[in-house]
């Protein structure tokens, strides 16, 4: 094999790594709060305090609290090329949440969640034109945080946990597509056509434990307005030994291409990419007794997303590293959210989300097709007894739509680069249900 081709080949590997560089932060941690636009950073929500943030836990009033809450994600995406529209096959993604906190004294609070800040998934199918690009997704990690918060004044408290995070990836994505091939048998004088991707490429790897931080500060500023700050650190989700393994359309494409892929299909891979750290600013405001309003602004640090870097296990295979130039750049989210007490026993709910993409535009992906999203969401609790309440919202994500969208490739038979490009549009509709008990 050329140094041009199997460079290809883990060029392929690694960008199918790098899929949900956009997208791959949760934002439906919590049923109640989905129906305020995931507002939080300001708001004193007991248990579910800790993710949002965990100076909030502070402010707990019961001595036991205990929530939980799983949304489904149900999205769809749809990528024009020419006259020719081809939509994603996605089955539901499900974060969760539960959270569990306690009053120690009546100034320090402590509890433990367990989330799922990162994960979705894309299938967009074996054979459809982008296929060398993705195929299809599935991308998971999982966080247990223990926190403790102490209020420093009686409208002062600061909170801090030890984010734990684990996870796992599988990939699929084609090595060769079939118009290229062809062409190579057009021109050996080979009658027989491919209409489906020749070979493809099985990527899994499983995320090594790493810790990070969630901390915070909450400030009643007067009894109608109260601020907070939190932060959460960046993490690494390091993969030190994937598996690559190959599959074929048929025969005659496995006589054709097995000498040239095999050494992607003995290959183990070690890599890398970052859970960027993430600042909330919010604000909540309580003109009555019975509504409330908060704003959130968060900051996503994408910009620490510079490069893919891959590394392959066998000697043989080092000097074929690669490192893939990613450039994300920092990006907002805006949230406004309101709940109404309509009665004793039933809040109604209301809140909208901006969340702007970044990435870069010269490497828009089907991966993730990167684009600005408008989400809003309305949601309710009803609480049949005291101290139980069940929490339901419905959030809409609207992707504003990429057009002429592209990014660049190598070709695996020529050792040219090539390009895609389509017009994408993404949406998704994301029901959530919980439940909250104390005593």
């Amino acid at each position: 094999m050329t140094i041009t081709r199997l460079s290809a080949v883990i060029i392929f590997a690694a960008a199918a790594f790098g899929a949900y560089a956009e997208g791959y932060q949760v934002n439906t941690l919590s049923a109640r709060q989905n129906g305020m636009g995931h507002t939080g950073t300001a708001l004193k929500l007991g248990a579910e305090s800790m993710i949002f943030n965990p100076a909030g836990l502070a402010f707990e009033e019961h001595a036991i609290d205990f929530q939980g809450s799983v949304t489904g994600i149900f999205a769809h995406a749809t990528a024009k090329i020419g006259n020719t529209e081809y939509k994603t096959s996605n089955g539901p993604s499900t974060p969760m949440a539960f959270n569990l906190g306690f009053k120690v004294y009546d100034n320090l609070a402590a509890g433990v969640s367990f989330y799922t800040p990162y994960g979705s998934g894309i299938k967009w199918g074996d054979n459809w034109p982008g296929a060398v690009l993705n195929q299809s997704v599935d991308l998971k990690a999982f966080t247990i945080q223990p926190t403790v918060a102490w209020k420093i004044l009686p409208g002062l408290s600061i909170g801090a946990g030890a984010m734990i995070t684990w996870g796992n990836v599988d990939l699929n994505k084609g090595l060769v597509t079939d118009t290229s091939l062809n062409g190579l048998l057009a021109s050996m004088g080979n009658p027989y056509r491919f209409e489906d991707t020749p070979a493809s490429v099985n990527l899994v790897g499983r995320a090594a434990t790493t810790v990070g931080f969630n901390a915070g500060v909450m400030w009643d500023i007067c009894r109608e307005v109260t601020v907070g700050v939190s932060y959460r650190s960046k993490m690494m989700l390091k993969v030190k030994s994937g598996d690559a393994s190959l599959r074929y359309a048929n025969e005659v494409a496995r006589t054709l291409l097995q000498e040239k892929l095999n050494v992607l299909n003995e290959a183990n891979f070690a890599a890398e990419m970052p859970a960027p750290a993430i600042l909330n600013f919010g604000v909540a405001y309580r003109p009555t007794e019975k509504l409330q309003i908060a704003a959130d602004a968060q900051l996503t640090f994408w910009n620490v997303y510079k490069k893919l870097e891959i590394d392959f296990l066998s000697e043989t295979l080092k000097p074929y590293n690669q490192n893939l130039t990613k450039d994300y750049r920092n990006s907002w989210t805006i949230r406004l959210g309101a709940e109404y007490e309509l009665t004793e026993r039933f809040d109604i709910r209301a809140g909208m989300m901006i969340d702007t993409t970044p990435v870069n535009d010269d490497h828009y992906n089907p991966e993730t097709p990167g684009m600005t999203k408008i989400e809003p969401s309305v949601g309710f609790s009803f609480s049949p007894i005291k101290n139980f309440a069940v929490d339901a919202s419905l959030l809409y994500v609207a992707g504003l739509g990429k057009d002429n969208a592209s990014c660049s490739y190598p070709d695996f038979l020529t050792g040219s680069a090539a390009k895609f490009t389509a017009d994408y549009k993404v949406h998704s509709w994301c029901p959530a249900i919980g439940f909250r008990f104390n005593f």
